[in-house]
């Protein structure tokens, strides 16, 4: 650790920071007067450097390299207008969480164009005409395209806060980030506004991506990465706010390169790998400031929206036809290892049945709770890795491990629940990602302990459920235990107090409901539920990875209640059953099965704006609806 390092570390900082700014600051704008969680945005940087990489490479010699990044930048921008003016136009009064449901297919969609169109492999660019070099600071060499960058940052900004604050136009969308309703009724075209907006966001974040390519090859997993720690800064400065942005993207840079610089270091006699803590600083970062000040940095307190959706039917008792329809269900899916042609056909089904768990505990806090999140996965893996562990380290049996692991889930939802209760809307939902990550570190990197990267093997049933069929038929006892208790519980006491406080916190709060508490409940009984599914999930595999509490598992949790229908008891069952299967059909039959699939989400998402079952449910009751005769 020397003075020279550090400063070289916090000049590495500083080129990072302006890199993520111009994600961070295009997403900003999106969300500021779209409202969109706009989950594509990382794939448009993706897009910026492969399309930079190909103009380079064609034009370079006639067009010119700076050239050629901007021209990348405007195509990604282009692009960006046409995606808003030909999907998201179409679904802008559809709820918040289905437009993010929209987003994250086309991130899918977008994965397997740059796929076919670029291949599999990492493409390096070249180096910047003029920028290819070093300097020596402090008798270190840093490279000069990188002092370059870390100029390019507070340009960038300056010149979108002219474009915000001296021009017509920048103050249609100031006015939009503040009330959009208003511009609207006074005669805006808002349209228009959100086209040309998305498509400036769009823009920088393709200018980032095209100014990376000297500083890294192009690859498929860009995306996914950027995005996250863009939503990290995003929230940090406040969502919508460019200065906050800027000033997250360089508190969140600097920490992590002061981190690089500590390396291992002796702290009261304890050897600390500060290095290993950049994989969620960002994170640790967010949660302090969610925590203490919800809105951000620079950020300020979201003023509620006028418009009011559709409002909720209230929830309904099953009748005789839907129990006998359950039944039905019930007696054929206990059939079902008896006609499974393969072994493959019953593992398939044991999948199934842990998605639609998981996929019900998750719509428990979201539908009926109305608390967004983004992070449920951190139970299903503490629940799996809790089973794991009980049995492998604490030498529990597997029935005893079973019972354990969820309830190692239910502590974790327990104190990750104390502190998510106290945010709502985006901000719960932030505060929740944050949390799942920073368990997915801790996992990731206790090597002693979880297996680390390597997670767990060998965790295998007691030899009474080493046949497939025998826990087949166990998972499925569990997961209709499991749904049944959900659903009994939310035609409860407990299940209208959450329900009222969903609806109206003020009113619930007026009549005696303590609303913080009975969500603080619905997050342990979800994160219980949830603790089940992996406790199932491991045992059905022999074995546990990070990844089954990492971002991707939170997302695939998301996508099967919205798929299926958020306002509807039945939408999380069916939309894991036709995501999980989805996913394993399309899978097995293309190379680009996530184009397919991602394809398949937008045309429903189109098609039954309110889920699968959501929709079904809504065309049924129309067709009940006795048709009343027109009056004169």
């Amino acid at each position: 650790m020397s003075f020279s390092g550090l400063i070289v570390q916090l000049l590495n900082g500083l080129a990072s920071a302006s890199s993520l700014f111009l994600v961070a600051a295009g997403l900003s704008l999106i969300f500021g007067v779209t409202r969109i969680v706009n989950f594509a945005h990382g794939s448009f940087f993706m897009l910026g450097t492969y399309l930079a990489y190909t103009l380079v490479d064609r034009l370079g010699a006639s067009l010119g390299f700076w050239p050629a990044l901007v021209l990348a930048a405007l195509a990604v921008g282009v692009l960006g207008a046409f995606i808003e003016f030909v999907l998201l136009r179409r679904i802008y009064k559809a709820p918040e969480l289905f437009q993010l449901l929209a987003t994250f297919a086309l991130v899918l969609v977008i994965k397997d164009a740059v796929l076919w169109l670029w291949g599999p492999d990492e493409l390096l660019g070249p180096r910047a005409p003029g920028l290819r070099g070093s300097v020596a600071i402090l008798g270190r060499q840093f490279p000069s395209y990188d002092l370059f960058l870390i100029v390019v940052g507070p340009l960038v900004l300056g010149a979108v806060w002219m474009l915000l604050t001296r021009t017509r136009f920048g103050t249609l969308v100031r006015a939009a980030t503040q009330d959009r309703e208003m511009v609207s009724a006074l005669g805006v075209n808002q349209a228009w506004l959100f086209t040309a907006v998305f498509a400036l966001g769009a823009a920088l974040a393709g200018l980032g991506g095209a100014l990376q390519l000297p500083r890294e090859p192009a690859h498929l997993e860009m995306d996914l990465n950027t995005i996250g720690a863009a939503f990290v800064v995003v929230v940090v400065g406040g969502m919508g706010s460019l200065p906050g942005a800027y000033l997250a993207a360089l508190l969140i840079s600097l920490i992590k390169a002061v981190c690089i610089w500590l390396g291992t270091t002796s702290l009261m006699g304890f050897e600390v790998n500060f290095s290993k803590a950049t994989l969620v600083v960002d994170f640790l970062v967010m949660a302090t400031v969610l925590i203490w000040r919800p809105w951000g940095l620079l950020g300020r307190p979201q003023a509620p929206s006028r418009h009011v959706g559709e409002p909720e039917a209230p929830l309904r008792r099953a009748g005789m036809n839907y129990k006998i329809a359950v039944g039905a269900l019930l007696l054929v899916l206990v059939l079902v290892p008896f006609f499974a042609r393969s072994s493959y056909t019953t593992v398939l089904a044991i999948d199934l049945l842990i998605a639609a768990l998981f996929a019900t505990s998750l719509h428990f806090i979201m539908g009926p709770g109305g608390m967004h999140s983004f992070g449920h996965a951190a139970y299903f893996g503490i629940g799996a890795y809790g089973a794991g562990l009980l049995m492998k380290a604490a030498g529990l049996p597997m029935e005893a491990a079973l019972v354990g692991g969820p309830l190692v889930a239910a502590v974790g939802a327990l104190i990750f629940g104390w502190f998510s209760v106290r945010l709502s809307g985006v901000y719960l939902a932030m505060l929740t990602l944050a949390l799942a990550q920073i368990a997915w570190a801790i996992t990731f990197q206790w090597d002693s302990f979880t297996g680390g990267s390597n997670g767990l093997t060998g965790v295998w049933p007691s030899a009474w459920l080493s046949e497939t069929r025998n826990y087949y038929w166990l998972a499925l006892a569990l997961v209709a235990l499991g749904v049944w208790w959900l659903r009994r519980v939310l035609f409860s006491p407990f299940g209208y107090a959450l329900r009222a406080g969903r609806d109206s916190v003020l009113r619930a709060d007026a009549i005696g409901i303590d609303v913080d508490r009975v969500q603080w409940v619905a997050f342990i009984v979800a994160g219980l539920m949830a603790g089940l599914a992996g406790s199932l999930y491991a045992f059905s595999k022999g074995s546990i990875s990070p990844e089954s509490m990492a971002v991707g598992k939170s997302i695939d949790g998301l996508v099967m209640v919205l798929l299926g229908g958020l306002h509807t008891l039945a939408g999380p069952v069916v939309g894991a059953v036709s995501f999980t299967w989805l996913q394993d059909a399309v899978a097995r039959n293309t190379d680009y099965w996530r184009a397919l699939l991602g394809g398949i989400i937008l045309l429903l998402v189109l098609i039954f704006p309110d889920g699968i079952a959501g929709g079904i449910h809504k065309l049924s009751r129309r067709l009940r609806q006795p048709k009343k005769e027109a009056t004169s």
